[in-house]
């Protein structure tokens, strides 16, 4: 580990990546055993080592853990192989991550919204189906298409050669899990599901920033020119700190502390391990705006589950409730697109 940067945080680091990298094997192992508690457990440490590598992967997309660009890339390489997120090199999944920062706007490929309003009535039916049953069935079609747009846009066809032979990797390991015990498949499902659901369920709630197409960007060459002042004071009014606990912090490390975002956007390049204590500076315990416990959310989770898919409003957030808050979709920092 001699990697890491000096004084931040080394056993932090070591224990999250340790995490991570065991977590996944074993709970993997524990999917294949005939007991049911094995296996809800062997769920649920699968799934939370695939959001410890996917907030690591964020992690090292800002360089914050290793004292070269090129070990940062390299661990990041390994995390995305780790949750799936592979199909997209480091650099892309970095240089649409820096955007968010830099641009203080989500910059995307298309806007996703527009994407459910031009689909067959049919695949838009089923996807508002599936997402009414808590299958994240948008997420899982934006991560379909980082590997299909290859093959149908020509000018993504240099991904091709790259992506062949992933999927001559990957494939055939799924396909070898579900020949040993279909059971281990189906529970490996859920435990990723789970993992996009709490990775969806943080970035829904986190900003209110608008959506921009890269098409766009190219036109007015890379600046955004609307008129509105994207400066600091618009990032954090636009920035939110969905915190999973603010009576027990320790509870958002689930989350690789991802919930303290507005101190994430204060300072960008601050180890995941450093953000309670500037959330602290910054906040002290107030729990009003832009503070918003996890607890507060659930309802708006729930009652605007299929209306997000379309919607270009994020809603109306206060302090007294955040149930009108709609939120976003399709904004996930794994899917470079």
């Amino acid at each position: 580990m001699h990697l890491i940067k000096p004084n931040s945080g080394l056993l932090q680091n070591f224990v999250a990546m340790s995490f991570a990298l065991l977590g996944y094997p074993v709970g993997i192992a524990m999917l294949f055993a005939t007991g049911w508690f094995f296996n809800i457990v062997g769920v649920l440490l699968t799934a939370e080592a695939l959001i410890i590598s996917a907030y690591l992967l964020h992690e090292f997309s800002h360089r914050s853990i290793c004292k070269t660009p090129l070990d940062n890339q390299r661990w990041g390489t390994l995390m995305s192989w780790i949750n799936g997120s592979c199909y997209s090199t480091f650099e892309e999944i970095r240089i649409k991550h820096m955007h968010h920062h830099v641009d203080r706007a989500d910059v995307l490929t298309f806007n996703v919204q527009h994407l459910m309003r031009d689909m067959p009535n049919f695949a838009r039916n089923l996807i508002k189906a599936l997402e009414w049953m808590y299958i994240p069935a948008l997420e899982i079609l934006m991560h379909f298409l980082v590997i299909v747009l290859p093959f149908v846009r020509p000018e993504w066809h240099y991904k091709r050669p790259r992506l062949m032979a992933i999927l001559l990797v990957r494939v055939p390991l799924f396909a070898l899990m579900a020949w040993v015990s279909f059971k281990a498949w189906l529970l490996y499902l859920l435990a990723y599901c789970i993992m996009l659901t709490a990775l969806r369920f943080a970035d829904a709630f986190q900003h209110t920033y608008d959506v921009f197409l890269d098409d766009e960007l190219k036109q007015s060459g890379g600046k955004i020119v609307d008129g509105k002042l994207r400066d600091r004071a618009y990032e954090q009014a636009n920035t939110y700190s969905n915190l999973v606990s603010l009576h027990y912090p320790w509870l958002n490390l689930l989350l690789l502390n991802f919930p303290y975002h507005n101190a994430h956007h204060e300072k960008p390049i601050l180890p995941w391990h450093q953000l309670p204590k500037l959330h602290a500076e910054l906040f002290g315990d107030s729990s009003r705006l832009p503070i918003i416990p996890m607890g507060k959310l659930m309802r708006a989770y729930h009652r605007h589950r299929i209306t997000r898919l379309q919607s270009d409003d994020y809603g109306i957030l206060t302090n007294d409730s955040a149930n009108a808050f709609i939120g976003a979709a399709g904004v996930s920092f794994l899917t470079a697109l």
